[in-house]
């Protein structure tokens, strides 16, 4: 196979690879109605002047199916903690009993479930259409090789592969946040 056939294949793969990671990475941003740390992943605390993830400044456990605690390094920390919980939007109501925070996270309601199933299926949607993207700029890129027409029709028929394949990811990881949403 010509090197320059090899090349746009394997970057449209790479590029088609990074479109799913960046799904899966969306997908998990998307409560299912379990408290989880990665529900606090956005969440910024002004630490000593500087905007720092809350991460970085406290330990964030799960007790529980609907309760998230917080436990900072520093106890002088804890209303900049809940200032910085507030200000990332995240519709949790944080309480402070002096020494850690502790966040009930409400059950979903149905409504709510329907927003966020909505809301998978438009990251898996937008994926799906940067996988496409992915797909015309190799197959613009192939016909600017000099190339037989058999070895531009191999590629474009591999790349058609990579599109299908990828494509199908995209729809089983949403089915799966769809089915994790959905589950009362």
């Amino acid at each position: 196979m010509n090197e320059e056939v090899k090349f746009v294949l394997d970057s449209t793969k790479e590029q088609m690879q990074g479109a799913i990671k960046h799904l899966e990475k969306e997908l998990t941003n998307i409560r299912a109605g379990k408290a989880s740390p990665i529900m606090l992943k956005s969440v910024m605390v002004d630490y000593y002047g500087a905007s720092t993830p809350l991460g970085q400044v406290a330990n964030v456990n799960t007790i529980d199916a609907h309760t998230i605690t917080v436990q900072p390094w520093e106890k002088t920390l804890i209303p900049e903690i809940e200032k910085g919980i507030m200000n990332a939007n995240l519709g949790f109501n944080p309480m402070n009993n002096g020494e850690s925070i502790i966040i009930n996270v409400p059950a979903l309601t149905e409504e709510r479930r329907k927003e966020l199933a909505k809301q998978a299926k438009n990251e898996s949607e937008n994926t799906k259409i940067s996988i496409r993207n992915d797909r015309k700029e190799a197959n613009t890129e192939l016909k600017n090789l000099d190339i037989s027409e058999d070895l531009l029709k191999n590629a474009e028929m591999d790349i058609q592969d990579f599109t299908k394949k990828y494509s199908d990811i995209a729809d089983e990881h949403f089915k799966t946040k769809e089915e994790e949403i959905m589950k009362v």
